[in-house]
């Protein structure tokens, strides 16, 4: 009995994908221009460093699957292991973000055994428990894609080969041994979409009109040049050799006129003597270029809800608005965190959990990953509801509560008592007596 009759319908062939209509997004080569965009324009790289910075500041946190003892040792286990690799979770965490400006972004997974410190950084451990833990998760680089490996005849998709500098041998990381990051599943498509994807457009016009006004500036401060030919030359005659040497050497001039340190020619032709003239030219423009490059800025800005970022540049906008489009931002940017979560709930912590089933035997359920909010609370509003809803008796002050406002508030932990409970009494009287105004306390002097 067949499992399934139908396709996804993908466009790929030999591993390569051509859903992407544009040739210049295709493949290699959209990873090399997704790479120009993101080096090389101020907007685009304010946004990604922007959307970088608040992810690379949010706390990932590891949660129990279920109430037990050994489900709550088993995510400090998962916990450790994010800071017991040879890279830092910071510079691994980067690595993954790539999958935001090229669409996905591939991971190997290296394990090792935790036996305390060894010479080897990829085999050092800070911990001599014998378990297995991560080594490392290196990225394997969108540039180095040579296909996608699919089982024969389905849309499973079973690993990524790649080429990589420099030996250029091709290598096969299976699916089993990856974490595999991307934006969207789209016709469950392996690269996913770059965020830049509908910023392209407005990236490509912007580019040619920066270089064109670059051109026109110098043009405008070096003048038009326009160099005479001798009456009696026929630059015209494809057939006069001189005539074709000098019309070569008159176009390596007008065409080679700059405005540098260098800048300047000397001819023959004085009909007193040597002369000097001053070559000038017309600085007005007819087109007003900033109001053009601004409109795709903001446009470029708009694809991803990042337009908050060209509020300042401009004498319009209130706080209101600002704040406002801030919340939409930070909106979109946790969906990026959700992405990253759900891939080491599927893929990363349950292979770990399952290397080390016999040390966390009859766990409730694999430790997941979860992630805190990107915006900090607004205390005063925090505040106002605890209030109110304490005050209708929805809810009760308790340990829970208390740890969450310390926590959002950035105040240190509670203080517990052998019992576990807190203990902020301090014994005082209930009622200064006159005689106790009177009285002298050890230490007090007279």
């Amino acid at each position: 009995m067949r499992y399934e009759y139908g396709r996804v319908g993908q466009y790929r062939y030999a591993g390569m994908f051509f859903e992407e209509f544009l040739p210049e997004l295709r493949g290699t080569r959209g990873v090399q221009t997704y790479y120009q965009m993101s080096e090389n324009d101020d907007t685009v790289g304010a946004i990604l460093f922007a959307i970088q910075m608040l992810i690379r500041q949010v706390d990932f946190t590891i949660e129990p699957g279920g109430p037990s003892e050994t489900d709550k040792a088993a995510a400090e286990f998962v916990d450790s292991c994010l800071y017991d690799m040879a890279n830092t979770w910071q510079d691994t965490l980067a690595e993954i973000l790539s999958f935001l400006t090229y669409g996905w972004s591939y991971h190997e997974i290296c394990y090792k055994r935790r036996n305390g410190h060894k010479r080897d950084p990829d085999f050092s451990s800070k911990y001599d428990d014998g378990l297995i833990g991560w080594s490392k998760l290196p990225i394997r680089a969108q540039d180095t894609l040579f296909r996608w490996e699919y089982k024969p005849g389905t849309d499973v998709l079973t690993g990524m080969s790649q080429m990589p500098p420099p030996d250029f041998g091709v290598l096969t990381i299976p699916l089993g041994k990856a974490l595999h990051f991307r934006t969207t599943s789209v016709k469950n498509n392996p690269e996913g979409r770059s965020i830049l994807r509908t910023a392209y457009r407005s990236w490509y016009f912007k580019t040619r009109i920066q270089e064109i006004e670059g051109i026109g500036i110098e043009r405008n401060l070096a003048g038009f040049p326009v160099l005479y030919a001798p009456p009696d030359l026929a630059i015209w005659d494809e057939h006069d050799k001189k005539a074709q040497e000098a019309m070569d050497w008159a176009l390596d001039i007008v065409t080679g006129i700059k405005q540098d340190s260098k800048m300047g020619i000397v001819l023959p032709g004085g009909e007193n003597g040597w002369k000097l003239e001053l070559l000038t030219g017309n600085t007005s423009k007819a087109v007003d270029t900033n109001a053009i490059i601004e409109r795709y800025d903001k446009r470029i800005a708009t694809t991803v809800l990042a337009d908050f970022v060209m509020l300042g540049q401009q004498s319009v906008g209130s706080f209101a608005l600002a704040s406002n489009k801030t919340k939409i931002f930070a909106l979109a940017v946790g969906t990026y965190l959700d992405v990253i979560c759900d891939v080491f709930n599927s893929q990363g912590i349950p292979r770990l959990m399952e290397l080390n089933r016999n040390a966390f035997a009859g766990i409730t359920d694999y430790p997941r990953m979860v992630h805190g909010d990107i915006e900090d609370k607004d205390l005063s509003v925090l505040g106002e509801f605890l209030q109110r809803t304490s005050a209708a008796g929805i809810l009760q002050p308790d340990e829970q509560i208390e740890d969450y406002v310390r926590r959002e508030a950035g105040l240190p932990e509670r203080l517990t008592t052998e019992s576990g409970s807190a203990d902020l009494s301090i014994d005082r009287p209930s009622k200064i007596t006159e005689t106790d105004r009177g009285a002298v306390l050890p230490g007090d002097t007279e």
